[in-house]
């Protein structure tokens, strides 16, 4: 497998999936999840999570039907904010603004009006972890973490 082709296909899900905020394509779950899939060729992508709020959940990218990459994610808006849906509308609009170079979670910067999105991280593709905030009029009001990589690359003896 390719790391700029896993990479180009994590930019075409940043862009078709959750920021996308096509809740009609997807599926709510049996044990109350929700889950967004995506294909294309030899790559898909099944990312399940719970929530609401706070959320958690993974992002698995497949290719040739084996999965080779994962991210966990976990996230909240801070309780003393009222407008919530405001604040997952921003991240939504940014995640679909990732990085082209780290196509994890959003971009590392994104300003609008009073809100502030900023990604924070360490590693590559490979191996990463990272931190996400949004900032209302400079006051956190959401933060998130994140981390991952490659699964199943060596063979067992």
């Amino acid at each position: 497998m390719n790391i700029d082709t896993l990479r180009e296909y994590l930019l075409k899900v940043a862009k078709e999936g959750y920021a996308t905020n096509d809740e009609k394509a997807w599926k709510k779950e049996a044990d109350g999840s929700t889950t967004i899939t995506h294909s294309d060729g030899l790559w898909s992508m099944h990312d399940n999570f719970f929530g609401g709020e706070p959320y958690g959940g993974r992002e698995v990218i497949f290719y040739e039907g084996k999965a080779v990459w994962i991210m966990t994610y976990y996230g909240k808006v801070m309780p003393e904010v009222n407008e919530i849906k405001k604040v997952y509308l921003f991240l939504q609009k940014a995640l679909g603004q990732t990085d082209t170079n780290y196509p994890l979670r959003g971009p590392k910067l994104l300003e609008e009006e009073n809100l502030k999105y900023e990604n924070k991280w360490n590693g590559d593709l490979k191996e990463f972890n990272g931190e996400e905030k949004i900032l209302e009029d400079g006051k956190v009001v959401y933060c998130a973490w994140y981390r991952g990589g490659f699964v199943d690359v060596r063979a067992e003896n």
